[in-house]
C-alpha cells in the first residue's frame, strides 16, 4: 500500500501563538492537515506525527518518529521548512533506503548553524540523494526568508538531479502567506509520483 509521511517544521513564536489559540497541532497548521485529508482520499496511509520538542529539535528524536510508519519504495515523504531539511539528513544518512517521491516545501537546513543546535550537524549530504527516490521535488518561493532560500541554494548547488518549482509570493508557504489553508500544488506533486 502506499504510503506518505508529512514532517512539520520548527515553529516560529507567532505559529505557536496562531495555533494554540486555534487548538490545533503543528501536524495539521497551514496546509499540512489538508494534505493529510487529501491523501488519504486517494488511498494514502497517511504518518504525520507531531514532532517532539518542535522548538528545539534533536534529529535522534524525530527520526524515531519518523520511523514509526514503514518507509520504503511506496512511500511519499513530505517535509515543511525543518521537516524538509529533517529528510535530506536522514535521507543522507540512510544511504541504502529507497523511497518514493520526496517533496521539500521551503526546506530549511540552518546554513548559519545559528537556531538549530546540533540538529543539522554531524552527517554531509549526499549528492546522490535524489537517485534513491522517485524524484525529488523542491517548492520555493521568491519572496521566502534569507535564511530559506540561502538553504534551497546549498541544497541546489549539492544535490543532482532535483527538480524545482518556484512560486511567486508564497511566502514561506504558511497560511499567513497563502492566505489558504489548500495547496492543490503539493497534492498535485504527490500524486505525480504514483
Amino acid at each position: 500500500m502506499k504510503n506518505a509521511i508529512i514532517v512539520h517544521g520548527m515553529p516560529s513564536k507567532r505559529e505557536d501563538r496562531v495555533a494554540k489559540a486555534l487548538g490545533i497541532k503543528y501536524s495539521k497548521f497551514h496546509w499540512l492537515g489538508w494534505l493529510d485529508r487529501q491523501l488519504r482520499h486517494n488511498g494514502y496511509e497517511v504518518w504525520a506525527p507531531e514532532m517532539p520538542h518542535p522548538y528545539k529539535p534533536e534529529y535522534k528524536l524525530w527520526a524515531e518518529q519518523a520511523e514509526k510508519a514503514k518507509i520504503g519504495p511506496d512511500t511519499t515523504l513530505i517535509g515543511h521548512s525543518c521537516g524538509g531539511g529533517f529528510w535530506i539528513k536522514y535521507l543522507s544518512l540512510n544511504k541504502n533506503l529507497k523511497v518514493g517521491r520526496v517533496i521539500l516545501v521551503a526546506p530549511w537546513i540552518d546554513p548559519d548553524g545559528d537556531e538549530a543546535e546540533d540538529f543539522f550537524k554531524n552527517y554531509k549530504m549526499d549528492p546522490d540523494l535524489a537517485a534513491r527516490t522517485r524524484g525529488l521535488v523542491i517548492f520555493n518561493s521568491d519572496n521566502d526568508m534569507g535564511n530559506v532560500l540561502k538553504s534551497v541554494a546549498r541544497i541546489r548547488r549539492t544535490i543532482k538531479n532535483i527538480e524545482y518549482r518556484e512560486f511567486h509570493k508564497y511566502g514561506h508557504f504558511t497560511i499567513f502567506q497563502m492566505k489558504t489553508t489548500k495547496f492543490p500544488e503539493l497534492l498535485q506533486a504527490c500524486l505525480e509520483g504514483l
